[in-house]
């Protein structure tokens, strides 16, 4: 599968499909593996455009740590590499600072902005529920442990219980493609560089002109749906879906019911 010499990296991608490019930028840790369920139904649309992110999958993982700025300058240089002038972006989790960083510092590289289960940073988004940072930072189960744990309260609930083999099929994934501790505490840089009230997109996003999606799952407790209203009061025009019986990673929750909103967005 291709790699292409991007920046300072050689970045690992792959294209589905054709039509109107669309470019979808994971979250923390997770290569493009996690829109293997979306893809199918959005490449009878679409140029489906993933790509592993600096840091994780087969992609190079250079020392960190990594900024929003970054990513949104090695995802435009896969664009360019590609011949494609203006796609749609959507990022999803971390992959939404990604995102945003796009649609503010090239903004004539993106046609539509979708903003999944995201935040703008600062000290106003609304932070991580207490009950999925106690599962999230638990540090005392077993490695293996801690991974369904951590999968069961980023989905919505009773999830794990109806899909035992998706999850699974998740568990055996990830233990056969571990983290690379390195590049996943280089790209959590990419979140704490946005900490501060200066450095956020809070105050920024007025300054969004692509069409823009917000697309989040109801029961996410890992970025609550109450920062879709936080988006949207910053980008005139956007949209909200939420997504009714899903949670932080609608993906692979709903990948049908999600690209459908795709689709009707984008079309």
């Amino acid at each position: 599968m291709p790699k292409i010499k991007v920046n300072d990296i050689e970045l690992y991608y792959e294209v589905h499909g054709e039509g109107t490019p669309l470019v979808l930028i994971s979250g923390l840790g997770y290569p493009l593996w996690q829109w293997h369920l979306m893809v199918p139904y959005l490449e009878k649309h679409f140029q489906v455009i993933t790509l592993d992110n600096r840091g994780v999958g087969q992609t190079d993982k250079p020392a960190g740590p990594y900024t929003a700025p970054i990513l949104a300058k090695d995802t435009v240089g896969l664009l360019d590499a590609l011949g494609i002038d203006k796609a749609v972006v959507m990022g999803h989790s971390m992959g939404g600072f990604i995102a945003q960083a796009m649609a503010l510092e090239y903004p004539e590289r993106v046609s539509k902005l979708i903003l999944a289960s995201t935040n703008f940073g600062g000290p106003r988004h609304i932070p991580v529920t207490a009950e999925a940072m106690a599962v999230l930072s638990d540090v005392k189960s077993d490695p293996l442990t801690r991974l369904k744990n951590g999968i069961v309260i980023s989905t919505a609930p009773g999830f794990a219980e109806r899909q035992p083999e998706l999850i699974q099929k998740w568990l055996d994934w990830r233990v056969a493609n571990p983290l690379d501790i390195a590049g996943y505490q280089a790209q959590m840089g990419i979140g704490m560089a946005l900490l501060a009230e200066a450095a956020a997109f809070e105050n920024k996003l007025p300054n969004v002109s692509a069409p823009t999606l917000i697309l989040f799952g109801a029961h996410d407790k890992v970025v609550p749906p109450a920062n879709a209203d936080l988006l949207a009061k910053q980008i005139a025009g956007s949209q909200i879906r939420i997504l009714p019986d899903a949670g932080h990673f609608f993906p692979l929750e709903v990948p049908e019911e999600a690209a459908q909103s795709l689709i009707e967005f984008i079309q």
